[in-house]
């Protein structure tokens, strides 16, 4: 199963993924893993708010770190277990501005990574930011990042069971909610 979250920053779109996470765990009786995109933060302000995350989240998380190689956590995953993905906005920025993937190469990647979650039955939560809303970009190099994540946007929803959008803390069910 996958579900798709996205919405603006701050919006509890981390919030809502994670009690989906646990409900569905519990539920399933299987692990629960979190997937930190993030590289290894600079500044002190995403510090901080990684600290606050990883209490929150509490000791029955499973925390990965990855923030490019999706498919290097596979072999550390059970199957009918869940995965919070947090987040594609990190992630898609990285492959794009930090590794020699193009953008078909990423999707492929990411394709490769949910088909493999699905073949062990393991529930796929992918949070994203809605960056598409805000100003336009004013660099050729930004606009291309923002129609990437809106591609893989795009094809999240498509393939995905659920998707929610999030705004003002109010979640919004677009499909199979």
């Amino acid at each position: 199963m996958l579900t798709f979250i996205s919405g603006g920053v701050r919006s509890g779109k981390s919030r809502l993924a994670e009690q989906l996470a646990e409900q569905d765990a519990e539920t399933r009786g299987g692990a629960l893993f979190y997937l930190a995109t993030a590289a290894t933060p600079q500044e002190s302000e995403m510090q901080a708010r990684i600290r606050w995350h990883q209490q929150d989240r509490g000791k029955a998380w499973i925390t990965l770190e990855e923030p490019i190689d999706l498919n290097a956590v596979l072999p550390r995953l059970q199957a009918n277990s869940t995965l919070l993905l947090d987040c594609l906005t990190l992630w898609s920025s990285q492959v794009m501005f930090a590794s020699d993937f193009s953008p078909k190469e990423a999707i492929e990647e990411l394709d490769a990574f949910i088909q493999a979650l699905t073949d062990q039955q393991i529930h796929l939560i992918i949070v994203s930011n809605d960056i598409n809303e805000c100003l336009p970009p004013n660099t050729p190099e930004l606009l291309n990042y923002v129609r990437f994540l809106q591609c893989l946007h795009q094809c999240l929803t498509a393939q995905a069971d659920h998707v929610i959008q999030m705004l003002g803390g109010c979640a919004y069910d677009w499909k199979g909610g």
